[in-house]
């Protein structure tokens, strides 16, 4: 059985990235996802703030700045699912002019991985 998902387009007076799987839209910070549906199957990218090594700290700048220059791109649209996150952010797909979303370009750039349900990545390895 197929389901479909909604989406919502959300416009953004000021947008800016986080990390590399979160935006700051008008102010509320957003979780991005990959090409998959909601609490299914997502991107994680490395962690600045809680890095657990030098490595992942600078991956994690690295996989920021990516996502800022996608987010600037001319032809970029931030699409709502409707979900939220366990912390309350919105579940968004950042799409880029091409159709592809920003999350399975960071994926395929090698600044973000996969993330399903019960996986868990170390950058520091």
């Amino acid at each position: 059985m197929l389901s479909l998902i909604s989406s919502t387009i959300i416009a953004c007076a000021s947008l800016s990235a986080v990390d590399g799987d979160t935006i700051k839209c008008d102010g509320q910070n957003m979780r991005i996802m990959g090409d998959g549906a909601p609490f299914k199957s997502g991107v994680d990218t490395p962690e600045i703030q809680n890095a657990q090594c030098a490595n992942e700290r600078l991956f994690g700048v690295q996989a920021k700045l990516r996502l800022s220059e996608l987010i600037g791109a001319p032809g970029t649209e931030i699409e709502d699912s409707g979900k939220r996150d366990r912390y309350g952010r919105p579940l968004v797909w950042v799409r880029l002019a091409n159709g592809r979303t920003a999350g399975a370009t960071l994926v395929a750039e090698g600044y973000a991985v996969v993330w399903r349900p019960g996986t868990k990545f170390s950058w520091c390895d």
